[in-house]
């Protein structure tokens, strides 16, 4: 980890430390023995680091600056001070708070109307994956950015229909031909083994926690729930989508946890240097390696020309230089990475 990546998570600290303190000056009893008779300059100072602190704060930890994150942060920050700070105190500022939640409740109406239209293009959207060639991981997505303009929120319900569809429905589908990354590895006997602890888990925490408190252990049950349906979605994933290669790209996925569309023309160089790939992945590598049992390498890693964007879970997206890859048969894509680099 490099001094700029070590330095990010001092924002976070300080995200976490103003959030703290706010809580425990408001909504403890030691905290409000420490407010002064006249309240307006510490409710203020309260104000202004919820609203423009936090939300700086979180930015420069995600190094993501936009004027959409910005002002939405400011409007749930706007929120968070109407929970936090009691009302009596928030009186003076109570205009700064219901703008805040006006301009929240305007964004997420504008959110839903992405979600209607989502909807009601659906239909279109199902008949272009069934005439597309492209793995389904790949075709759904690239069929709601044609219909539906590209959203966060539009993301995460395409990465959570792709998860139930893998879990509840692909179970007729036979797996296609072509190089897979899982066979040569433990990857699906790991992701079983954590399907047994969490039920395992699930059987014997939960009714102990059912006694002690009722919200957490249904809380614990329902993401225990998610977590075995999610496993046994990125299972069939990974079976049913090795790589698809076709005249101008490679459309590499491990499960649902990363895809990524290669161009062979963005492909700069091929690394093979046996010390290189045991050295530990730069930052901006993502590597392409079945998890196993033991420790794994890359058959190689491609150098792109340019950073390509790679989809990550809940629809996510980074870009990143290099790709690292292990495969089945490494021989056989190192042929087909090459013939392709060259006659493209």
């Amino acid at each position: 980890m490099n001094v700029i990546e070590k330095g990010k998570y001092i924002w976070l600290l300080m995200f976490f430390a103003i959030l703290l303190s706010n809580y425990m000056l408001y909504q403890t009893n030691i905290g409000n023995s420490l407010l002064p008779a006249k309240t307006n300059g510490v409710v203020l100072g309260s104000l202004i680091d919820l609203v423009i602190m936090l939300p700086l704060f979180f930015m420069l930890y995600r190094r993501k600056f936009t004027v959409k994150t910005a002002v939405f942060l400011c409007a749930a920050g706007c929120i968070l001070a109407k929970f936090l700070i009691p009302n009596p105190l928030l009186e003076p500022y109570a205009v700064i708070t219901w703008a805040g939640i006006a301009i929240e409740a305007a964004i997420i109406l504008v959110e839903l109307t992405l979600i209607v239209a989502f909807v009601r293009y659906m239909p279109k959207i199902l008949q272009r994956v069934k005439l597309s060639a492209l793995p389904l991981v790949f075709s759904f997505p690239k069929a709601i950015d044609e219909y539906v303009k590209k959203n966060p929120i539009i993301h995460i319900i395409c990465s959570e229909m792709l998860m139930f569809y893998y879990a509840f429905l692909s179970w007729k589908r036979k797996p296609s031909e072509g190089i897979t990354l899982y066979k040569n590895s433990s990857y699906i006997a790991f992701q079983v083994m954590l399907i047994h602890a969490i039920v395992i888990e699930t059987l014997g925490i939960h009714w102990w926690l059912h006694d002690k408190s009722m919200i957490v252990s249904i809380i614990l049950l329902v993401l225990n729930i998610y977590s075995v349906i999610f496993f046994v979605a990125d299972i069939q994933a990974v079976r049913l989508n090795p790589l698809h290669i076709n005249d101008k790209s490679m459309f590499l996925s491990l499960g649902l946890m990363k895809r990524v569309e290669i161009q062979f023309e963005n492909i700069e160089s091929i690394n093979e240097d046996p010390v290189t790939l045991k050295e530990k992945l730069s930052n901006d590598t993502i590597d392409f390696m079945a998890r196993d049992l033991e420790k794994v390498y890359p058959d190689y890693i491609l150098k792109m020309k340019q950073p390509v964007k790679v989809t990550l879970f809940m629809g996510i997206q980074k870009e990143y230089s290099n790709i690292a890859i292990r495969t089945d048969n490494s021989l056989q894509l190192k042929d087909i990475l090459l013939n392709k680099m060259f006659n493209t």
